[in-house]
């Protein structure tokens, strides 16, 4: 599947409910830890080298920053969770604002939840996972970095996730790798249900 995207735009960095942008196009969260590839996912499935700023600090997205793809569905890329480095205070005001997001946005569709297939979950990826099933959020599993392990080994890591997750089987769950774009098909038809 060839996607031809020809308008992005950063609608706005959002820190409240009150920022949110007001329009009725469908959104679709990414939510995972800070250094699990999440920037350098939503940069291979758009096609687009730097549009989401990937960082040698992971951390960097303290805002619900909202994508908007060609006025069609808006991505909205919240705040790695699990980065030691923030403050408790930080931590917990991050934590807020993404429960506020996902609790009580009507556009809000679907999540992909981004873990890294090299590691069984932490505790804070089975956090979020039962968390958005507790809200009954559609969510997209997406495990990244799929090129640094052997393809061999790739169906005993997602059997150890699904296991660690308690996996949902009407949940997507793509091996992805945005170095050889393994899974950027099945990435998009999974998404596009949704918009």
């Amino acid at each position: 599947m060839k996607v031809n995207i020809n308008n992005l735009t950063l609608t706005i960095s959002a820190a409240s409910k009150k920022q949110y942008p007001e329009t009725a196009l469908p959104e679709i969260a990414l939510a995972g830890r800070s250094n699990v590839g999440k920037s350098s996912f939503i940069n291979t499935l758009l096609n687009r080298k730097n549009f989401a700023r990937t960082s040698a600090n992971p951390g960097k997205t303290q805002l619900l920053n909202f994508y908007n793809i060609d006025e069609k569905v808006h991505f909205v890329d919240v705040p790695g969770y699990g980065y030691a480095r923030v403050s408790k205070t930080e931590r917990e005001k991050w934590g807020k604002m993404i429960e506020e997001y996902l609790t009580t946005r009507e556009n809000l569709r679907a999540v992909v939840s981004l873990v890294d297939i090299r590691h069984e979950p932490s505790e804070d990826d089975k956090l979020m996972y039962e968390f958005l099933k507790y809200y009954h959020l559609p969510v997209i599993l997406v495990a990244t970095k799929a090129d640094k392990i052997p393809k061999g080994r790739w169906n005993k890591q997602e059997a150890m996730i699904r296991k660690s997750l308690k996996f949902d089987s009407t949940d997507d769950f793509i091996i992805f790798s945005s170095f050889d774009k393994t899974g950027l098909n099945e990435a998009w038809q999974a998404l596009e249900k949704f918009f």
